[in-house]
């Protein structure tokens, strides 16, 4: 069964930083694609960064790109999203997922496995 557990979120000030982890478990992920996503109160569910599992290769929202960095671990079978420059537009509940194969997707159907979220709330 697989599990996907987020941890690091909480509040911050604008500008500053944060860490999200996601320890994953249940199987064998080299052959899985692991994204980030966001939801903030009455909005979509939207896509932010998703990273290859075996290759590494990488991709990211256009609004993210330069300040957010998604990286793995592959000894501790976790997977993070370093956020820096965080601005208030950016509070949210953020999700890591799971998706079967070597290839990523920016949707939320397309993914399979899902952690319960974890809130990241960024003041003015």
């Amino acid at each position: 069964q697989v599990q996907l557990v987020e941890s690091g979120g909480g509040l911050v000030q604008a500008g500053a930083s944060l860490r999200l982890s996601c320890a994953a478990s249940g199987r064998t992920f080299n052959r899985y694609v692991m994204g980030w996503f966001r939801q903030a109160p009455g909005k979509e569910r939207e896509f932010v960064a998703r990273i290859s599992w075996s290759v590494g290769s990488t991709d990211y929202a256009d609004s993210v790109k330069g300040r957010f960095t998604i990286f793995r671990d592959n000894t501790r079978n976790t997977v993070s999203l370093q956020m820096n420059s965080l601005n208030p537009e950016e509070t949210a509940v953020y999700y890591c997922a799971a998706r079967p194969g070597m290839f990523g997707s920016p949707w939320p159907s397309d993914y399979d496995y899902w952690g319960q979220g974890t809130q990241v709330t960024v003041s003015s």
